[in-house]
């Protein structure tokens, strides 16, 4: 590693930003295992209601699932959003000074 490289992760700034992505990051994680592990338990816990429809010929599991895949590509995109806008600028902070 390069002494520059030493000087930037040596920076409170940056360890900062660090820490923020990383809790960030850790947060939609666990939001979407905790959303997986409902879906699957209620799955298992509750056959009949998964499977009972609920718009014509679609089962409430059919839409929750649904549900789950949006939800997921929803967090990436909040990920994304903040990564490309909040998180780069940090960083170019860091890398300015």
């Amino acid at each position: 590693m390069t002494d520059i490289h030493q000087k930037i992760l040596a920076k409170p700034e940056f360890k900062a930003l660090v820490a923020r992505r990383n809790r960030f990051s850790l947060t939609l994680t666990a939001l979407i295992c905790v959303v997986y592990v409902a879906y699957i338990a209620f799955a298992i816990l509750q056959p009949a209601a998964f499977a009972a429809p609920l718009l014509g010929s679609w089962s409430l599991g059919l839409i929750a699932g649904f549900g789950v895949l949006a939800l997921s590509f929803l967090l990436t995109g909040i990920y994304s959003r903040r990564a490309n806008g909040e998180f780069d600028r940090m960083l170019k902070d860091v890398l300015r000074n």
